[in-house]
């Protein structure tokens, strides 16, 4: 099995290349939370570039709960038209295109000026940044139905607009990954204790996911390996999580780790046995692999051919790839040619973790946005340039996001 051996799906569905591009926080959305004209070139070069699967950045399930203010939204049918285009861009070269749809969470910034919901009213520990975060309330059963019902509606939407899939995020301290997590859920109803409780609100979303969609469309769940806190959600968890979603005709997980506050999708924090800078969590889907029944795509640092194949050597069916991505879109077509491409963005040592997390981020963020122009990627820029750059857009998107949303309420 090479890199570009095709993966049947369970749905039947083919992918025709064992590379997955792996979501990233892209932030481009035009001003009704549609995919903008940027968005539409930037997965123009990845489509292009020769992956077998594109997963989508974020696309919230809920127009009130978003991970940034420049976030894409599928809630309605309002925008689908431009849905329709991005899908057909995406799969123009034969790849298949799915939406990563998610719920925020605690982990919404509160001057986006919308109530921040949670299993429990836990806040977020940033240091100085946790101010950034407000506490949240805890869901009602009302709410906690509320976003199965999105969740739900998004992926029908998805599948209408010509998408593929949806992969379902229940990774990195966003909502469903703070239901499994006992440090954020602290619930004594039958949506917290046991991890079995823990993980019902996957479950029925899953469930409620397949119900709508047709059976050729793939439903794919995003799943941490672990959190990397003290207490928190296992590597013992997500092998019994995985044992839940078994017959559920889940055609694919994707294995990652980490939240907002041990941010080990960045390599940051990786468990002391997974000792390479490249597949962070390649030990971790070993044993995933052991008791999983669908396929199993690991993401976490990739950027080398030798690297990928030896992930797939390991049992492994799908390999993911962000950054590496993010700074060469093309990556996938030159290994098919031979080429030793191994893009690599600088490491930022700053002594501040929280900071550096963030600005590891505005360096990937500042890669697409040159590709979304058609320019070529800069991945030497300075961290702090494109930190600073950043924080500039986002205040201007959140102020954008606050007008509209006080539009919409005043209707």
């Amino acid at each position: 099995m090479t890199l570009f051996t095709p993966l049947v799906l369970p749905n039947g569905s083919t992918l025709p290349n064992r590379i997955a591009k792996a979501a990233m926080e892209e932030n481009m959305a035009d001003a009704d939370h549609a995919p903008s004209e940027h968005l539409m070139r930037l997965y123009q070069a990845w489509a292009e570039g020769g992956a077998g699967l594109l997963i989508s950045g974020n696309v919230m399930v809920d127009s009130r709960a978003m991970t940034g203010p420049g976030g894409v939204v599928l809630e309605d049918d309002e925008q689908l038209a431009r849905f329709e285009r991005w899908a057909r861009i995406g799969r123009a070269k034969g790849a298949q295109f799915w939406l990563q749809i998610n719920h925020p969470g605690r982990q919404m910034q509160s001057n986006l000026g919308q109530p921040t919901w949670a299993p429990s009213a836990v806040a977020l520990e940033l240091g100085n940044l946790s101010k950034r975060f407000a506490t949240p309330q805890e869901m009602t059963p009302a709410v906690i139905q509320d976003v199965i019902e999105h969740f739900t509606r998004t992926a029908q939407l998805g599948e209408q607009a010509g998408f593929t899939g949806v992969e379902i995020h229940a990774a990195h301290g966003y909502l469903l990954s703070q239901f499994l997590s006992p440090l954020t859920n602290q619930r004594n109803d039958q949506w917290g204790g046991s991890l079995e409780n823990r993980a019902r609100l996957l479950l029925e979303i899953v469930k409620a996911v397949r119900a709508v969609v047709s059976p050729g469309f793939a439903v794919a769940v995003k799943l941490n390996s672990a959190d990397f806190q003290r207490g928190g959600f296992s590597a013992e968890d997500a092998q019994q999580v995985v044992r839940l979603l078994n017959g559920l005709n889940v055609d694919l997980v994707e294995l990652s780790g980490g939240s907002y506050e041990a941010p080990a999708m960045q390599g940051q924090a990786r468990d002391g046995r997974t000792l390479a800078r490249e597949a962070y969590f390649l030990e971790f889907a070993r044993e995933i692999r052991a008791v999983a029944s669908m396929p199993v795509m690991v993401t976490g640092g990739i950027r080398r051919a030798p690297v990928a194949q030896q992930v797939l050597d390991s049992g492994i069916e799908m390999v993911g790839i962000g950054t590496a991505l993010a700074i060469d879109p093309n990556l996938p077509r030159d290994w098919q040619l031979g080429l030793g491409s191994a893009p690599q963005l600088p490491p930022i040592t700053w002594n501040n973790k929280v900071l550096a997390s963030l600005a590891n981020m505005a360096v990937v963020k500042y890669q697409l946005h040159q590709l979304s122009q058609g320019r070529d990627s800069q991945p030497g820029v300075s961290p702090l340039w494109a930190l600073v750059t950043q924080q500039v857009k986002d205040l201007f998107r959140t102020r954008q996001y606050r007008r509209r949303m006080e539009r919409r309420q005043a209707r």
